[in-house]
């Protein structure tokens, strides 16, 4: 194949995932069909079995999109930002109102599909979530005072602290272009960081 037609295949992929993100948004991925993306597209449906083989393939792929979405929000929100806690969890939160307002159609399939899609792609949802709690537990390690933490307490805060952080950016996207509503909801966040932080500071295993 040639390097021009492999750029077309490209181009034609990235129209597909686009159009099917796009569609999501109003209606399910179970809810999708390939005539309505290849529409969307501008291509004949048969066309769409060569980029993948199924609808659900095709939800595998846009969940890999945006579970590096996430996968790097959580990466900025494990970088130092500041000298204490509160300074800790209020860049975290601002991290985190900017990159769903940046990659709003990601965070959207996530929080939409999480629940509601097809079987396998709940299944990559959660494992993929479930990677981010293990990374961030091997983070946590590092942190004065969780010397003496047993690995289950660190994995316990680690799904505490993700778990926060896509609830948050599942009421984000819901509150989209609200500036009041987010503003509500990233008050809210750094409380209940704030909350869950000075608990795990005076935890100790058992």
């Amino acid at each position: 194949m040639t390097g021009a037609r492999l750029e077309q295949k490209e181009r034609t992929r990235r129209a597909i995932l686009d159009a099917a993100l796009a569609l999501s948004e109003d209606s399910a991925l179970v809810a999708l069909s390939l005539r309505q993306v290849a529409k969307e597209v501008g291509i004949v449906p048969t066309a769409f079995y060569r980029h993948f083989p199924s609808i659900e393939d095709l939800g595998l792929a846009l969940v890999e999109e945006s579970l590096d979405s996430l996968r790097a929000l959580l990466r900025e929100l494990r970088k130092p930002a500041g000298v204490d806690f509160r300074s800790i969890i209020d860049g975290s939160v601002a991290v985190l109102v900017e990159q769903v307002g940046r990659h709003h159609p990601h965070f959207g399939f996530i929080a939409r599909e999480r629940f509601a899609g097809p079987p396998q792609v709940r299944a990559a949802i959660a494992h993929g979530i479930g990677l981010a709690e293990h990374e961030l537990s091997i983070d946590l390690a590092h942190l004065p005072g969780t010397d003496r933490w047993s690995e289950q307490d660190l994995q316990i805060l680690s799904s505490l602290i993700v778990g926060a952080m896509v609830t948050t950016a599942e009421r984000l996207i819901a509150a989209a272009e609200d500036p009041a509503a987010e503003q509500q909801i990233a008050d809210m966040a750094r409380a209940h960081l704030r909350m869950m932080v000075i608990g795990a500071m005076n935890w100790r295993s058992s």
